[in-house]
């Protein structure tokens, strides 16, 4: 059947643009509340004693390379109606074969990594109660039954709800600490004082700056956004994603410097340093200062639980279904109905399983040396091949002509190409080889 004006290139129904409005956002706070880590925050943190508000600008920056990266995965998603992995797949094989490896070993290991993570405020506020293994091992298993039972509409309202107690506590600890505003603003020229580089590069790259940007193209479609239609939607729900994201950046480099810069405090690298840093603000501010600062911290640490836990498993179920399928097609375009299909599939509750069990045996093992290099590298090469695929795809017949990079989206991303290049680098280097 011949296509009509009624119809688009993907086959879906046409229709106008819609009005991009605040009560359409969603996807934009799922990826803002997985992509920022409590080690993100430590990191932050560390930048902002060691330099105080020198770098804020790396901050700027930062929010806005990632701006562009995940619109860049958004709009793949609605021009052409296709996932990111199917893009991947019609580059060639490799990313095949990049991603398989990649999926299998980042999540045995990250899974270890965000039980623990969770599990460690928990410890702190109960500290009479059962050890860190046992609370590991508990919020491992809510968000796989969260997940196992929940679709994306309930998964969206509790993000919101975690990224909402996030952004409260971290911008009241940050008021608490009595910023410099003149201090602030005059951290917003660029200067690179001794020793800042990779502070700078990694507040710049870092922080909100993981496997989720490329899962936010899944969530646009699990919302019901389909085509391009919803384009100036998907954009507003970006920016208002990482501009949160910056948010948190600069309260955390507030805190940084007001708390631990002047004192010299020195916290352990890690998710454990915001430990260190609760010990602080009970001596400063007090017992419930302290206490609402941990359910801070928890409520960071389980939004990306179980933001990876179903954003990743989207993720490997497109990638299953695709795999199976021809080359040449075979699989329906990307859309909600997919979506929902791909959430109740078996490879969906496969990965599920597989982020939260085998992982259990790291709580007891120290991780092995072989896995702790293939992580490393692994993981340090997904940004610059996330950034450099959508700069390829986006300029290609694969897109429609319409969608495609200007100029300004082409730099963006080669920024953050080469940015992503540079701490790949430099990731590699530090490996305990």
């Amino acid at each position: 059947m011949a296509e009509t004006s009624a119809t688009t290139e993907t086959g879906e129904p046409a229709s106008h643009p819609r009005k991009s409005s605040w009560t359409y956002i969603g996807p934009g706070i799922v990826v803002a509340a997985t992509g920022v880590g409590a080690g993100d925050l430590v990191a932050t943190l560390i930048a902002g004693s060691k330099f105080g508000y020198t770098l804020m600008w790396a901050a700027v920056i930062g929010c806005v390379v990632k701006i562009s990266l995940a619109e860049a995965a958004g709009r793949w998603h609605l021009a052409t109606g296709r996932t990111l992995f199917d893009g991947w797949r019609s580059l060639g094989a490799w990313t095949t074969v990049y991603f398989a490896i990649y999926v299998v070993v980042w999540g045995f290991i990250y899974g270890a990594t965000a039980m623990s993570s969770s599990a460690l405020p928990i410890v702190a506020l109960f500290s009479d109660g059962p050890g860190l293994k046992f609370w590991a091992i508990v919020t491992g298993l809510i968000g796989l039954v969260f997940v196992w039972f929940n679709r994306y509409a309930v998964f969206e309202k509790v993000m919101t709800v975690l990224i909402g107690i996030m952004f409260v506590v971290v911008v009241y600890v940050a008021v608490r600490v009595v910023p410099d505003v003149g201090a602030s603003f005059a951290g917003l020229l660029p200067v690179l004082p001794d020793g800042s580089l990779l502070y700078t590069l990694g507040l710049i790259g870092g922080v909100g700056g993981t496997i989720t940007m490329a899962a936010y193209g899944y969530w646009v479609n699990a919302k019901g956004w389909s085509n391009s239609s919803w384009m100036k939607v998907m954009r507003l729900d970006n920016r208002v994603a990482y501009i949160t994201t910056g948010v948190f950046v600069v309260a955390m480099l507030i805190v940084g410097a007001e708390l631990l810069h002047a004192s010299q405090v020195a916290l352990t690298s890690g998710d454990r340093g915001l430990i260190d840093l609760g010990k602080v603000l009970e001596d400063r501010f007090g017992s419930g200062t302290a206490k609402l600062f941990l359910v801070g911290f928890f409520a960071t640490s389980f939004s990306s639980l179980i933001g990876v836990w179903h954003g990743v498993s989207l993720m490997f179920a497109d990638f299953v279904e695709r795999f199976r399928a021809p080359a040449d097609g075979g699989t329906e375009h990307a859309g909600p109905a997919v979506t929902d299909r791909q959430q109740r599939s078996l490879p969906f509750r496969v990965y599920l399983l597989w982020l939260t069990f085998p992982p259990m045996v790291l709580l007891w093992l120290d991780e092995p040396f072989g896995l702790v290099i293939a992580y490393g590298v692994l993981g340090a090469f997904f940004m610059p091949f996330l950034a450099l695929t959508l700069l390829w795809l986006l300029n290609s017949w694969r897109t429609p002509r319409e969608w495609r990079n200007g100029w300004v989206s082409n730099g963006m991303l080669a920024l953050a190409g080469l940015l992503f290049v540079v701490l790949c680098v430099q990731q590699v280097r530090e490996l305990p080889w």
